[in-house]
């Protein structure tokens, strides 16, 4: 399981990232829309998918430091 949660965690992570910077650099050129969607909602998916990553890699992470009997 904590393997799982480790690659939805980077790929989220690295997905988010992705489509923030897209959305900066549409919006820094001038663009307020993208393929007829807002720059605006391209930019919290983008957060929203770095969000799911965090917590996805802290999962694993708490998971990892309880005792084990």
């Amino acid at each position: 399981m904590e393997k799982v949660l480790l690659g939805i965690g980077r790929v989220a992570g690295a997905a988010g990232a992705g489509v923030c910077l897209l959305a900066v650099a549409t919006r820094a050129s001038g663009g307020f829309y993208l393929g007829g969607v807002q720059v605006a909602s391209l930019l919290q998916v983008g957060m929203a998918a770095m969000i799911l990553g965090c917590l996805c890699l802290l999962a694993v992470l708490t998971a990892d430091s309880k005792p084990r009997p």
